[in-house]
């Protein structure tokens, strides 16, 4: 079993692209009418759904911290730099996750994607 993506609204487009052409189960924000929402939103909708939040946007380590500390459980996020990480390296870095953890593996889990 694969974990299925949650890509934040600061996701290019071209990684949410690349995943797809390698098979990587990937919604967006923008798709299920969210690319306005805040964060909290956001994290609660990707539980529901049983998807990983993969984002950019630095305020979702801080929430996914409170989250944590308040026992709320969320199906885990995936955090990356903007300006610190290629699409390239993005796109397989997302797809190891994808393929090689199961979603129980991520719950309540922060992950990050290492520089380029």
């Amino acid at each position: 079993m694969s974990v299925p993506l949650f890509l934040d609204h600061h996701v290019k487009s071209a990684i949410t692209d690349g995943l797809r052409r390698r098979g990587v189960d990937v919604i967006t924000c923008l798709e299920v009418g969210m690319d306005q929402s805040a964060d909290d939103l956001i994290l609660e909708r990707a539980r529901q759904l049983g998807r990983v939040v993969f984002t950019q946007d630095d305020d979702f380590l801080a929430l996914a911290d409170e989250w944590l500390a308040n026992g709320r459980d969320f199906a885990g996020v995936i955090y990356a730099e903007q300006l610190g990480i290629t699409i390239g390296q993005a796109v397989r870095d997302l797809e190891l996750i994808a393929k090689v953890f199961d979603p129980p593996d991520m719950k309540n889990r922060i992950e990050f994607l290492p520089y380029s």
